[in-house]
């Protein structure tokens, strides 16, 4: 065996040496280049070292007529190497961006795949993480987008791995031709209508032809800003800290942030400390859509600012920052008959609500605000609910989604407000359960 397959072996191995613990390793196999050699090495490797169980994933996306026969292929090499391998056939939904369509596609694919305890290695390697920064270099991206590809990230509930990061085209090439790998070639891969196409083989040829290393010098320039990226989470961790306080209002279970810890900090801070937090929340906006940010920071004291965001809105109420996705975006349909108040109720989009101690007497019905409601307390005589619940400082996003009891046309309770939310005298209280976004998703 010569040096250059001795020492792709062990560094392959000695990047996947944290994630040796994992129950699989699942290889995300094209049937392309760096994949049948990320592919063909693992399974070597197995046969002299304790690894997790190999696994591969080939996704379809259907898109051209060559395409029909890669699964076959794929099953054929997994055979021969002994690797289980899972075919996917996905749907790439019709956009501006073919290559960004089908890459959502095969990521959703991905995603779905990867269990707790796994990790899915994919092949990307330094020419990719080159192309990778000039790609977005040409889109005007900062730190974080020309950090390139990360060698490992969370998927799903587990991770993703890039182990080939370090390694060139021209490696791998050696390597496949020395074991004599057969592999797929991708006819869209010369079509130069899609960008990385035409930086591949436009761009890049005349680059390398000027600098020779100059692959290598953008893959270290990545890595670079890779590190500089790391130092602008720290300070975002920082400056984060001290907005991240508790609310009277936690029980909502929205993310929320202190404003006036924010405002202390430079608008440059200010944005990453955001950016950091809004992150596993929605995708970021651009340069030009921070101005909702500064709109909704600097709104008047009475204001109820709105920043609109991909997956989300992030809101202003009671001196806090509030993000608010899925469910809470709509209106919950009302009215809603609790014809047995002894159980709990399940509101349409709206969470759950429940009585503690013996409920009132029914028959019961839920609505949500409308305006001029009016409650009838004890020693305070009728009072308008609006200036109830200006009292009580509740978030005005939320209070179109407070629960209120009625028993005909008289108005009993107002969930989770204390002083509102029963009967002292009956002995009775109603908790709501608001809705539970699983933010992380997003």
């Amino acid at each position: 065996m010569s040096q250059p397959t001795i020492d792709l072996s062990t560094r392959l191995l000695r990047n996947l040496t944290p994630w040796r613990t994992a129950t699989t390793w699942r290889i995300a196999f094209s049937g392309g280049l760096d994949s049948t050699v990320l592919l063909h090495l693992l399974a070597h490797l197995a046969k002299t070292q304790s690894l997790p169980m190999l696994t591969a994933i080939h996704v379809h996306h259907g898109l051209q007529f060559a395409a029909d026969a890669w699964p076959e292929h794929c099953q054929s090499v997994c055979d021969a190497l002994g690797v289980p391998l899972e075919v996917v056939r996905v749907q790439v939904e019709p956009g501006a961006s073919l290559e960004r369509a089908a890459r959502d596609a095969r990521y959703g694919a991905f995603i779905a795949a990867t269990h707790a305890g796994e990790v899915l290695l994919t092949g990307q390697h330094r020419d990719d993480q080159a192309e990778t920064l000039l790609f977005r270099l040409m889109r005007g991206a900062g730190v974080r987008g020309l950090s390139g590809m990360p060698s490992e990230r969370p998927l799903g509930r587990g991770h993703l791995l890039r182990p080939l990061l370090d390694v060139t085209r021209a490696e791998l090439e050696a390597y496949a031709t020395e074991y004599q790998l057969s592999w797929i070639e991708d006819p869209s891969n010369q079509d130069r209508q899609f960008s990385r196409n035409y930086l591949r083989h436009q761009v890049f040829p005349v680059l390398t032809a000027r600098w020779p290393q100059a692959v290598a010098t953008m893959a270290r320039s990545a890595a670079h800003l890779s590190e500089a990226q790391g130092l602008l989470d720290e300070l975002a961790q920082i400056d984060l800290a001290h907005a991240t306080t508790v609310s009277d209002f936690d029980w909502l279970g929205l993310p929320s942030l202190e404003l006036a810890p924010l405002e202390k900090l430079s608008d440059a801070r200010q944005r990453n400390a955001l950016s950091h937090w809004l992150k596993p929340l929605t995708t970021l906006p651009d340069s030009d859509h921070w101005s909702g940010w500064e709109n909704l920071r600097d709104a008047t004291g009475d204001a109820r600012p709105v920043w609109r965001l991909a997956a989300g809105e992030l809101h202003r109420a009671g001196g806090r920052l509030w993000w608010l996705s899925g469910g809470w975006l709509h209106t919950p349909p009302s009215p809603v008959s609790w014809a047995d108040p002894s159980v709990s109720l399940a509101l349409p989009d709206n969470g759950v609500l429940t009585f503690t101690g013996q409920p009132p007497d029914g028959p019961l019905q839920i609505r949500y605000r409308e305006g001029g409601e009016v409650m009838n307390l004890p020693d305070r005589g009728h009072r308008d609910l609006k200036r109830l619940l200006n009292e009580s400082g509740v978030p005005g996003f939320a209070r179109g989604r407070l629960p209120l009891v009625y028993r005909g046309q008289q108005l009993l309770a107002v969930a989770n407000l204390q002083g509102l939310n029963g009967g002292e005298q009956g002995g009775w209280y109603l908790h709501w359960q608001p809705l539970i976004e699983d933010q992380g998703l997003s």
